[in-house]
């Protein structure tokens, strides 16, 4: 039978199949000695052991679409990045983090402004034109009321969607709008099994009701890092990608675009090309790359990954 692992822990894999059954399984010893780990989001084909009690062993990984090194999950198509317009008013900053992480990964990504229906016109006007100049597309919903989900379901559609963005923003309130059944699955799931509480948060895939049987949600701990591996000074241009048609004005190869005089770029920002908030930013980032100072979510409190 062939199914999709939409969580896993401590060994065991917990298995969605097309009929809406959810199978615990466990991996064949096969596995480790290939060394191969199964992954939240991989389809597999599994055996049954007993219907009765909806289990069975896992007995093939099928090929991959992609592979997640950060958070480690299989088959992704896009990530959604939740941030709220008010309350609490985004961290530009901490935006273009996970933006850099989500190109680093290869994601294409929709940008959602949740609480819509209290925030001002202004606000919103402010971030679509900051994030729509370098190529995202952004969305603005309201989980409250309803504003613009229909939208979000449209661009969630037949994909397997990972959701990142910080602690206070709707993003549990959304999951819960898209797939009412998480609480209680998520609940049930830690009693069968034992465990749940007092651990740390998994990856867990929902199913998005009413649009198809591939339409996925992803929920991970994953995204809350923030330090940016593997990023350098000389390559942190590479994921501001409004830069690029500027660059060649630039007096200097291999700008910087902080210090430098004739900088194409800082030309750019001065005349609104470029919105001077990703600079600003840009800057920041520049500095503690520079300093080798990571930035952690303060509330999240991670060590980098």
């Amino acid at each position: 039978m062939q199914g999709k692992i939409i969580k896993g822990i401590a060994g065991f894999y917990y298995i969605d199949t097309p009929s809406g059954k959810l199978y615990e399984c466990r991996a064949k010893g096969i596995f480790r000695q290939q060394k191969i780990k199964p992954l939240v989001g991989d389809d597999v084909i599994m055996d049954v052991v007993s219907e009765d009690d909806a289990t069975g062993n896992v007995s093939e990984v099928l090929p991959r679409k992609n592979e997640l090194i950060r958070p480690p999950v299989a088959n992704v198509d896009q990530a959604l990045i939740i941030f709220a317009i008010v309350h609490p008013n985004p961290s530009y900053n901490l935006l273009d983090r996970f933006l850099i992480m989500m190109k680093q990964q290869n994601l294409p990504v929709v940008i959602c402004f949740n609480k819509q229906d209290i925030a001002g016109e202004e606000e919103q006007r402010e971030l679509e034109e900051t994030y729509e100049k370098c190529g995202y597309k952004v969305l603005f919903i309201s989980v409250a009321n309803g504003n613009g989900i229909d939208e979000l379901k449209s661009l969630l559609k037949g994909k397997t969607t990972v959701l990142a963005g910080p602690s206070g923003v709707g993003k549990s309130s959304l999951i819960n709008l898209l797939h009412p059944k998480a609480q209680m699955e998520t609940g049930e799931l830690s009693r069968k099994i034992e465990r749940g509480k007092n651990t740390t948060r998994h990856s867990e895939l929902f199913h998005v009701e009413g649009l198809g049987p591939d339409t996925y949600i992803m929920d991970t701990p994953g995204f809350t890092s923030l330090y940016l591996k593997d990023v350098t000074i000389r390559d942190l241009p590479l994921y501001y990608p409004e830069f690029e048609m500027y660059e060649p004005e630039c007096r200097f190869g291999g700008c910087s675009h902080i210090t430098e005089p004739d900088c194409g770029v800082k030309k750019a920002v001065m005349e609104g090309h470029i919105s001077h908030i990703r600079y600003e930013n840009y800057k920041v980032l520049y500095e503690d790359l520079k300093n080798a100072k990571p930035v952690y979510g303060k509330k999240e409190g991670r060590k980098p990954m």
